[in-house]
């Protein structure tokens, strides 16, 4: 340790606050907060005897530290937050999800509301029910919800402009209000069943049901009898299918942390109504922190992101601040919120679930990371490489008949995506029907720019046979850049032959024998087959925007000016195919005419 940290140590007040560990580039690695500054920034400085392996190393890199005092450590806490926020360090733990969960939303202050998947939870008068744990869960309940009570369908704008009822009503999968002579009393009944069903109030509200099904029967009303016993039985077989693991019938929330040497897991079980309904992972690096800190540290970037917030959550471990955070929740809910630590009866066993299935998803991430580790020292023998291949980037064109042609760079980083080093490239003077050109261009605009731009592949993958790989060689050679990597050629595999894919290298006129490297050829295809989809998604986006530009543009009385307006204000065909004449003439710049002329040409 240096004199001057020690010296800045000597000096620190024992206030509460946050201190901020830097690197030899003065770079924030660490960010922390304490109730007494001088000893938490002792147990770094003074006690290295007590520290493990991986505090060690972050007390090596730390060439200086910053201190903020506060008046009281709740102060504290948020500053903290804020600055993780701000300077995003290395051994902190970082939510990195940015996903907002599904929920369902029914706006009852309609005459016939209807149930939608939104991801956000807004303050209006609506009810929502969430959040689910994926697309796929949000989407079985509303289908379920479907099937059993029949709301209607369509949006507000179809539903007030519908003349006959849609294909829905005629399967009978909806009750079709916009057409028929439904009371909105009648309607608002169903209503208030598919709250309790969504709710988790199903056993209350079959007891409902079957009220109103004897009731039917006795005054002979025996078709609408029949039509209650079916929605019974879709409900109760609904159930069958939901997993109890609560006699309570609060909302809660199960997060628990496991951990090895590199890793940790954070796993939520969503429990609503006493039902699990969904799990969901969080894959954090170890670092420096232990299990309580890193659920500390979840749970205050999570809830602060996601609008829904339970009236329980149970930690596996127990965290600092605890009081704290109870109380933030419990003010974003407008409940109370509690956080609890079980260490016995049915919240225990329920913790023991979501520790159960946190170890076996580690359990299944290690493993892939050791048959990822295989695979990458398999593909480095076959192509006799000096270097461990941690990044490959390939190459891919797309085109139809010449058209908009484009070019895909996608990226594997220790045999994973590094979807955030993924690149586009609209190919702006080769001809696209030149697949070789194509090529050349690209990979000149990629290689061109120094070593600044973008770090360097250890192998460079081009889709393709000898003659993309001999364009590859040329491109390099002229930067200079030929002896930098490896590079190869992947060729799809010749179908009427039974052939498997081949592998091209430099220097070499046949394809390298990968007989008994099947792993990493197969791994290599995955490669070239993600920059393949990459490639054609961004062709297909391009031809699609062309397609709306032509449209507008072969309407009379709008011109560039015009388009520019309406593409700015509707973001797009789709929305303003759905816009009334009178929306569009009152739009700045449009006309009674020039609005019947958009309409007409949108309705062909």
């Amino acid at each position: 340790m240096n004199k001057i940290i020690l010296e800045k140590y000597k000096n620190t007040p024992v206030n509460p606050g946050v201190y901020l560990m830097k690197n030899k580039h003065n770079s924030v690695i660490y960010v922390g907060k304490a109730l007494n500054l001088k000893k938490r920034l002792g147990s770094y400085f003074t006690k290295k005897s007590s520290h493990d392996l991986k505090t060690n190393i972050l007390i090596e890199k730390i060439s200086d530290f910053n201190i903020i005092v506060t008046s009281t450590e709740h102060e504290a806490l948020i500053l903290e937050s804020n600055l993780i926020k701000k300077h995003k360090p290395k051994y902190n733990i970082i939510l990195k999800d940015n996903k907002n969960y599904p929920c369902l939303k029914i706006d009852i202050t309609q005459k016939y509301p209807f149930l939608e998947i939104v991801r956000k939870i807004k303050n209006d008068k609506a009810l929502y029910f969430g959040p689910y744990s994926s697309v796929h869960s949000v989407r079985t309940s509303l289908k379920t919800v479907d099937k059993i009570f029949k709301l209607r369908k369509c949006k507000k704008n179809q539903f007030s402009h519908r003349s006959r009822p849609c294909l829905n009503f005629q399967i009978k999968s909806c009750l079709g209000p916009c057409c028929n002579n439904i009371l909105p009393q009648k309607y608002n009944k169903i209503i208030k069943n598919v709250v309790l069903f969504l709710k988790g109030k199903a056993p209350e509200l079959i007891r409902n049901l079957k009220q109103n099904m004897k009731d039917a029967a006795q005054i002979l009303h025996f078709e609408k009898a029949a039509q209650l016993r079916d929605t019974i039985v879709a409900i109760e077989k609904s159930l069958e299918k939901q997993v109890v693991v609560s006699t309570n019938q609060k909302d809660k929330d199960v997060v628990s942390c496991v951990s090895s040497k590199e890793k940790a897991v954070v796993t939520i079980l969503f429990v609503r109504a006493g039902n699990l309904v969904g799990t969901r992972h969080y894959v954090f690096p170890k670092n420096i922190n232990k299990n309580s800190k890193i659920l500390n540290a979840f749970i205050r970037q999570y809830y602060e992101k996601n609008s829904f917030m339970p009236c329980q959550i149970l930690l596996s471990e127990n965290i600092e601040n605890k009081a704290f955070l109870e109380n933030e929740f419990s003010l974003k809910k407008g409940k109370k919120v509690l956080i609890l630590v079980p260490q016995r009866g049915e919240k225990k066993r329920i913790i023991a679930l979501g520790l159960l299935n946190g170890k076996k998803k580690l359990e299944k991430l290690l493993s892939r990371e050791v048959e990822i580790e295989q695979t990458l020292i398999m593909v480095q023998k076959l192509f006799l490489m000096d270097k461990y291949p941690e990044r490959i980037e390939c190459f891919d064109n797309s085109n139809i008949g010449g058209t908009n042609p484009v070019s895909s760079m996608i990226v594997f980083s220790k045999g994973v995506p590094d979807k955030k080093n993924y690149r586009k490239f609209i190919i702006k003077n080769a001809h696209g029907y030149d697949d070789y050109a194509c090529m050349k261009e690209v990979l000149k605009r990629r290689f061109a720019k120094n070593k600044d731009f973008m770090k360097l592949p250890d192998l460079l993958l081009v889709d393709g046979g000898r003659g993309q790989l001999g364009i590859a060689q040329v491109v390099l050679k002229d930067l200079e850049l030929e002896n930098k990597f490896q590079i190869a050629g992947i060729a799809k595999k010749n179908s009427e032959k039974k052939e498997q894919d081949k592998i091209y290298i430099p220097k070499r006129s046949n394809p390298i024998n990968t007989n008994q490297a099947q792993k990493a050829l197969f791994f290599l295809m995955t490669i070239r087959d993600e920059a393949h989809r990459f490639a054609i998604t961004f062709h297909k986006k391009r031809r699609a925007k062309q397609a709306e530009l032509s449209i507008l543009n072969s309407i009379p009385e709008i011109g560039e000016k015009r388009k520019a307006i309406l593409l700015k204000t509707y973001k797009g065909i789709t929305n303003l195919k759905k816009a009334s004449v009178k929306e569009l003439a009152t739009i700045k710049g449009m006309t009674q005419k020039a609005a019947k002329e958009v309409v007409k040409a949108l309705k062909l």
